[in-house]
């Protein structure tokens, strides 16, 4: 699997283009906006957009979700049901961040569910529900490379917030410990925002999360 990472929005959000290496066929994770400039990046990669994948509904995430499945005609997965309240709010998000283009409300084509996959060429991503920074957050683990992508629930040194609407603290630490951390230490993750880590750099630093927390 080839991948390239995006930045997109003032939020510098991590939108990730995944590739197919067998099929050259792609899904985009988390395009929060600047659409044109995530095709352009795709059309580099020499890659062929299959469809969206989101991991959650927070605007920076998937507030150019619909354009882009619009434009290219391909459809959306996830994320969980109990982010619709999120995606219904995308055009009040973008007033309230200030966002030039104003986002669009969308329905899924999948919604997705915990032990669901999600294809695109000849690769397959195993789903994780991980609530916590909002309900319906999932996670995105291929197990062949070991790679996971965790939108919002971590990050290298921190975790997401959970003061958002229906963010619960509790409920994202058990998501790291209970879904997260079993997949093992040498894992590598894309976060939403920052650097890549892996799962036992964490453990072994992180203040909120590490094994000494």
């Amino acid at each position: 699997m080839k991948i390239t990472i995006v930045p997109v929005t003032p939020f510098q959000q991590n939108c990730s283009i995944l590739c197919c290496e067998e099929t050259g066929r792609a899904a985009v994770v988390d395009p929060g906006g600047d659409i044109d400039h995530i095709i352009e990046e795709a059309e580099k990669m020499g890659v062929e957009i299959e469809k969206i994948l989101i991991t959650h509904a927070h605007i920076d995430h998937a507030g150019g979700a619909a354009a882009l499945a619009e434009k290219l005609a391909i459809p959306i997965e996830g994320p969980h049901k109990e982010d619709q309240f999120w995606i219904d709010g995308l055009p009040k998000q973008s007033d309230a961040y200030g966002f030039s283009e104003k986002a669009r409300v969308f329905t899924p084509n999948r919604w997705l569910e915990d032990g669901d996959k999600v294809t695109f060429g000849n690769t397959t991503l195993n789903v994780l529900h991980c609530p916590g920074h909002t309900p319906g957050h999932v996670v995105f683990y291929h197990p062949e490379e070991r790679l996971a992508l965790v939108g919002d629930v971590l990050f290298k040194g921190s975790i997401g917030r959970t003061d958002f609407p229906r963010g619960d603290h509790a409920t994202l630490i058990d998501s790291i410990h209970n879904q997260l951390w079993p997949l093992g230490d040498e894992v590598e993750f894309i976060s939403g925002h920052g650097p890549l880590s892996t799962f036992g750099e964490e453990r072994e630093s992180n203040p909120f999360v590490g094994d000494r927390a």
